[in-house]
């Protein structure tokens, strides 16, 4: 026989096994242990670590109930229940359903907060602010990949949606919901005015003309829960429509229709998206039509066109300009013919017109010889 020392720390505890089955529970202190015909073993366990996780904690539970309520705090969880651990008051853990685990008692205050969460998926509000920004705390929250942890933003809005049904609208706020049990997501909405592109569109016109159209539209929605329930892709579907006005606005009218009243595009495709989206929770607030590319050949018979109409526009400003101009020369003959004095001014003007392009002039029998020599008009 052989008698050994066994010493347990006070922030420690002893499981005494004999032959490798539960004997007692060591309390702080000097133990002294007679090895005879049984093997003993003794295992320490720090209280630091609450938690026991050891293999005997299931038959503890099932045999030894008077050293379970003596030196453990007791967690058994129903399929239908969640618990949040505490210790010390701090939240560091949520417990999925079906948990069944023992505490140690001692040094660290644990307490457990059951919750049923049959009825109702969504977390409490009074315990949402409990688990936001908990990455912040100096320990970390362990088993929230059990919650969901959503944001809704002023401008925007969530669907709920619940093992594949809509449940309902959230409006701004944090929200957070168990996803034991059941599946759980929210599908953000944007509340605002969205803009939607409809690029590169090949239509032909009724004179088969074929022209490559952009749109651009603008669109909110008015009833997000209605939308997403009749509709897989609101913004998908409001697309389509818009293809589809594009198409009979442009493929019902010539090139020369559409050239000249470029607005009759918006009207029709504001017009018909409008009546098909009746009902289904969007509204479209603006259509606007981008650019028209035409082909390359009916590009370069559209300037053609263009130049020719430029051309003819030009040549009858000219002729009437050379009209009127004949027409003040004629009425300037006859003033002169009449009247010497103009005459002789007009002879002054154009004697001053000839002196500007001679750089030097020799007068020779004085000044009446330079404008009687010069200028001479005969009837």
């Amino acid at each position: 026989m052989k008698l050994r020392r066994v010493i347990v720390k006070k922030n420690e505890r002893g499981l005494l096994l004999r032959n490798g089955d539960f004997a007692r529970v060591l309390q702080p202190g000097t133990h002294w242990l007679f090895d005879g015909l049984d093997h003993l073993r003794v295992e320490t366990f720090g209280l630091e670590q609450a938690a026991f996780t050891h293999g005997l904690a299931n038959y503890l539970m099932a045999k030894e109930p008077g050293v379970v309520v003596a030196e453990f705090v007791r967690v058994e969880l129903t399929e239908t229940q969640v618990g949040l651990r505490s210790d010390n008051g701090a939240l560091v853990e949520v417990l999925a359903p079906a948990t069944r685990r023992l505490y140690w008692k001692g040094l660290v205050d644990v307490q457990v907060e059951v919750i049923d969460i049959a009825g109702s998926a969504e977390v409490p509000a009074a315990l949402v602010s409990r688990l936001v920004q908990t990455q912040l705390r100096p320990r970390a929250v362990n088993g929230l990949e059990g919650v969901l942890q959503v944001q809704v933003p002023e401008h925007g809005a969530g669907i709920l949606w619940v093992d594949g049904k809509v449940e309902r609208l959230l409006a701004a706020g944090s929200y957070a919901f168990w996803k034991f049990n059941r599946n759980v997501s929210v599908e953000p909405v944007d509340l605002r005015l969205q803009a939607l592109e409809v690029t590169g569109q090949e239509i032909l016109t009724r004179d088969k003309v074929a022209l490559r159209l952009n749109l651009s539209a603008t669109w909110r929605y008015t009833d997000p829960l209605l939308a997403h329930k009749a509709l897989a892709k609101p913004a998908d579907h409001l697309y389509r429509e818009l293809q589809l006005g594009l198409r009979a606005a442009v493929g019902t009218r010539t090139l020369d229709e559409l050239l000249e009243n470029k607005s009759v595009i918006d009207e029709i495709v504001t017009a018909q998206a409008t009546a098909r989206l009746s009902g289904h929770g969007l509204q479209l607030d603006g259509v606007g039509v981008k650019d028209i590319v035409l082909p390359g050949e009916m590009k370069t018979i559209l300037a053609q066109v263009v130049e020719a109409g430029k051309a003819a526009e030009a040549n009858v400003i000219r002729r009437r300009e050379e009209t009127a101009a004949t027409r003040s020369l004629l009425n300037t003959a006859k003033v002169m013919e009449g009247n010497p004095i103009a005459l002789r001014m007009k002879e002054l003007e154009t004697l001053e017109r000839v002196a500007e392009r001679i750089d030097k002039i020799s007068v020779f029998g004085g000044l009446d010889q330079v404008l009687n020599g010069l200028v001479k008009l005969r009837s």
